[in-house]
C-alpha cells in the first residue's frame, strides 16, 4: 500500500461532514451577515454569573478539578433538580459535569452503547446525534415528528424499538422544531423504554425557555424511568454562556460509570472557574428564568412577525429560541439555495431544515432561524428580509 493512502482521516470520520451550524457562521462571517443561523446570544450575560468567574480566576480556582465535577457545582446540581423536579439525585455518585451538553450526550452513546446497538431519535434532530451514533458503532432508527405540532405516531414509536433496542434519544424542550412533549408522549416512551429494557437519553438544554404555558417534564421523573434515564441539560442557554461549555449528565451509579469512563478520557475535565460560576447561576432567583422566558417570547412573536411579513410560513414554537419556516412559496430549489442566497445576497444566515433529518428530502422546504437576540437585531434582520428573500432578488 502506498504510504500516502494511509494519509487519511478514519472511515468513521470520513463518514460526516462538518457541522451546518457552523458552516452557516462561518458564511455569515464572509458576508457580514446577521447570524440568525447559531443559537447563541448577541446580549450580556447575568453580571453575577461573570462576576463569579472572575472571581474563581483571581482567586486562583485554575487547576484540574475532580474529572467528574467540582463537588460544590455538583451540590447545587442536584439541589436544583430535587427543588424543579422532585428528584433525588446523589451528587457524589450520578453527576458528570461535561464540556457541554454536546460532550455529554457524546459520552453517553460511547460509554452506554455497543457497536450494533440501536437508537430511536425523533426527527428532525440536533445534527450531533449522527455522528455519534457513528462513532459508537450504534444504528439510529428514526421516528418523524410531523408539522405543525410535530406530533409522533406511536404505532411508529413502538414500531422502532425492537430486539436490538438500547437507547431512544429524547430532546424535549426540542431543538429544532420548538415542541414540548406532552405527558401523555413522554409516558408512551417510557412505557416503551421499560416494555424493551431501554434507557433514554435526554436532552434538555432549553428546560427553561418555555412559552404560552408549556410545561417542561423530565422523563427520568416518571415511573420506572428513574434508573434507565441519562438527563442532560447545560448552563449555556439559559444563561446565556454558550461558549463556557459546561453541561452535565445526571444517571444512576450503573450506568453514569459509563459516561464518567469515556468523559475522563474524552475531555478529562470543564474549566474549574466556569464550574465555581455555575454555582452562582444555579442560584439566581425564580424571578431570573421568568424574566428569561418573558423576553425570548417576546423576541419569539418578533421573529414570527419578521418571518410573516417576508413571505415565510412559520408557526410559533413552544420552547427553545428557533423558528422553523417554510420556504417553498418563495421560488427555490430547496432548503440550502435558499440559505445560501439568504446569507450571500440578503445578509442574514438562517441553517437549511434538511440537515436535521436522515433523509434531506424531508427538510428541504424548512429554514430554522435562531432567534436570542437582541430585539435590534432581529428588527435589522427583518428589514433585510422583507421584499429580499425570493431568487429575483439576487443582485448577481
Amino acid at each position: 500500500m502506498d504510504v500516502a493512502s494511509r494519509m487519511r482521516a478514519s472511515r468513521a470520520a470520513s463518514s460526516f461532514t462538518e457541522s451546518v451550524i457552523r458552516e452557516m457562521t462561518r458564511l455569515a462571517q464572509v458576508n457580514d451577515a446577521i447570524n440568525l443561523g447559531q443559537g447563541f446570544p448577541d446580549f450580556p450575560a447575568p453580571a453575577e454569573v461573570k462576576d463569579a468567574a472572575a472571581r474563581a480566576i483571581a482567586e486562583d480556582h485554575n487547576q484540574y478539578p475532580i474529572t467528574w465535577g467540582v463537588p460544590a457545582f455538583r451540590e447545587a446540581i442536584a439541589a436544583v433538580y430535587g427543588r424543579d423536579y422532585g428528584m433525588n439525585i446523589d451528587a457524589e455518585t450520578e453527576i458528570c459535569v461535561t464540556c457541554g451538553a454536546t460532550e455529554a450526550m457524546s459520552s453517553a452513546f460511547l460509554g452506554l452503547l455497543d457497536p450494533g446497538d440501536e437508537v430511536v431519535v425523533f426527527e428532525p434532530f440536533y445534527e450531533s446525534y449522527g455522528p455519534d451514533a457513528i462513532l459508537s458503532g450504534a444504528r439510529l432508527r428514526y421516528v418523524t415528528l410531523r408539522s405543525p405540532d410535530w406530533t409522533f405516531d406511536p404505532e411508529e414509536v413502538a414500531a422502532a424499538f425492537g430486539p436490538r433496542t438500547r437507547a431512544v434519544v429524547v430532546g424535549s424542550p426540542h431543538n429544532p422544531t420548538g415542541k414540548v412533549f406532552s405527558r401523555e408522549e413522554l409516558e408512551q416512551i417510557a412505557a416503551l423504554c421499560v416494555r424493551h429494557d431501554a434507557i433514554a437519553i435526554t436532552d434538555e438544554i432549553y428546560e427553561h425557555i418555555t412559552y404560552d404555558g408549556a410545561r417542561h417534564i423530565p422523563i427520568a421523573t416518571l415511573p420506572g424511568m428513574r434508573d434507565r434515564t441519562v438527563t442532560i441539560s447545560a448552563l449555556s442557554k439559559t444563561y446565556a454562556v454558550t461558549g463556557w461549555r459546561v453541561g452535565w449528565a445526571i444517571a444512576a451509579p450503573p450506568l453514569m460509570a459509563g459516561i464518567r469512563a469515556t468523559h475522563d478520557f474524552l475531555t478529562v475535565a470543564a474549566a474549574t472557574p466556569l464550574q465555581l460560576a455555575g454555582v452562582a447561576a444555579l442560584a439566581l432567583p425564580p424571578e431570573y428564568h421568568e424574566r428569561t422566558r418573558m423576553e425570548y417570547q417576546e423576541r419569539r412573536d418578533v421573529m414570527l412577525r419578521i418571518l410573516r411579513d417576508a413571505g415565510f410560513a412559520a408557526e410559533p414554537p413552544a420552547d427553545a429560541y428557533y423558528v422553523m419556516a417554510d420556504v417553498s412559496s418563495l421560488g427555490f430549489p430547496d432548503d440550502v439555495a435558499a440559505a445560501r442566497h439568504l446569507v450571500e445576497h440578503v445578509g442574514v444566515a438562517a441553517v437549511p431544515g434538511s440537515s436535521f433529518f436522515s433523509e434531506p428530502a424531508l427538510g428541504a422546504h424548512l429554514l430554522r432561524f435562531a432567534f436570542p437576540k437582541r430585539i435590534e437585531t432581529l428588527e435589522e434582520a427583518g428589514a433585510r428580509l422583507i421584499g429580499a428573500v425570493g431568487p429575483s432578488s439576487d443582485p448577481s
